[in-house]
């Protein structure tokens, strides 16, 4: 196909904005009449000497920082009996653990389990479409919200060591 100097400098524009090339097939079909195949865009595209824009990725979030110094429980008074820890607290020295499976179960990319401050388990994975799965050992378990992020943070961590 031939193209007028003014079409090429439209599919130039085109380019410059970030539009895909099945993208331009299809407005040169609508604009021009002139029907390409995706191969023969390529070839366009290519004999114009121009580079696709890449579209930027979204900036990934960052999560807030969990609080730095915790509060120090109040001195025990002499002679009365220990006190338990509150409820939704997690037990003193608890902390959340990850694990990562030498061999990601069926349907993940990556697999593992979790073990809560709690101590209540999961297993968690990463299916293809990037989305985090959870199955707690216990029917109906929700973590604590502080271990979620920290799950999340580890996980990462984890997940960085091994390239992902």
């Amino acid at each position: 196909m031939k193209l007028s100097e003014p079409q090429k400098q439209q599919i130039i524009a085109w380019l410059g904005e970030g539009v895909k090339l099945a993208e331009i097939q299809k407005r040169i079909v609508a604009q021009f009449g002139a029907s390409l195949t995706y191969m023969e865009v390529r070839f366009l595209v290519d004999d114009l000497k121009v580079l696709p824009k890449d579209v930027e990725p979204p900036k990934p979030v960052e999560l807030p920082k969990p609080p730095a110094a915790v509060p120090e429980p109040e001195p025990p008074i002499p002679g009365a009996a220990p006190a338990a820890p509150a409820p939704n607290q997690p037990a003193a020295g608890g902390k959340v653990s990850v694990t990562v499976d030498a061999l990601a179960r069926a349907n993940a990319m990556v697999s593992g389990s979790v073990t809560f401050s709690d101590g209540n388990t999961a297993d968690w994975y990463l299916d293809q479409m990037g989305r985090l799965g959870l199955a707690a050992k216990v029917q109906g378990y929700r973590p604590p919200a502080e271990d979620v992020q920290t799950f999340q943070m580890e996980l990462q961590k984890e997940l960085a060591k091994l390239g992902f």
